[in-house]
Order: C-alpha cells, then structure tokens, then sequence
C-alpha cells in the first residue's frame, strides 16, 4: 500500500508532504482495500455459480468421479494428468492447452487419446470385478 502511495505521489505530488498527510493517506488506502476485497468477496460469493457455470466431468461417454481419478493418477504421468485437468475440468480447448505447454496441437490430441484409451481400461476392468 505505502509503495504503490509513493508511486501516485511521484506521479501527481501532493500540495504538502507532511508525516500526518501520509499517515492518513496511508490510513485511508489500506481501508480501502479492506473494503474492497470484502466487497469483491460477497459479490463472488453471491455470483459463483454464474461466474463458473458448470464443469465439465465427462470423458466421451464416461464420468470422472473420485475413484477413477485415483485411479488415473497411479496409471498416467505427470504431463498427461495435467492435460486431463486442463481439458475436462477447466473446458480449456487443444489449442489453448497446447499453448500452455508450450507443445503441439497435435501432441495433445495424443496425450488426450491416451487418456480416453485408459478410462475406458479402467472403466472395463471396474465392470468386470
């Protein structure tokens, strides 16, 4: 709070700089932000289920619960799980993850296959048992 006073202050100086103008200057900017990030808070809370909408957790045909993520995360490595999550959970398409990665388009489709080709692994194995 005090840097970003001093930035403002370089920029437009004050008529007086004296120690009681900076202590309430200082005062009133930490309020202000209180009351922000309250404001900010309730209106995120009042709002969430609009600003998220809804997830996705379908793989294809099959539903991502708990046990086959458990499942997923002792079966695929580390970049793969990441995709995972990137595509069926935060709706992000090959392109924008492939950016993320700093990787092709066409690696993600890949590794996205790959995905498919163990869910649907695992979810015959849990049919069978």
């Amino acid at each position: 709070m005090v840097q970003g006073l001093f930035v403002d202050m370089l920029q437009n100086p004050a008529p007086t700089l004296d120690l009681p103008y900076l202590y309430r200057a200082t005062t009133h900017r930490c309020l202000s932000y209180v009351r922000d990030e309250k404001n900010r808070a309730r209106l995120l809370e009042r709002e969430t289920g609009t600003l998220i909408g809804a997830p996705r957790t379908r793989c294809d045909d099959r539903v991502l619960d708990m046990d086959l993520l458990v499942k997923l995360t002792k079966t695929l490595d580390d970049q793969t799980l990441e995709i995972l999550f990137y595509r069926y959970f935060d709706d992000m398409t090959q392109e924008e993850i492939a950016e993320q990665l700093s990787t092709s388009r066409k690696t993600i489709g890949k590794k996205l296959d790959d995905i498919t080709t163990a869910v649907r692994g695992l979810t015959r194995e849990g049919e069978a048992s």
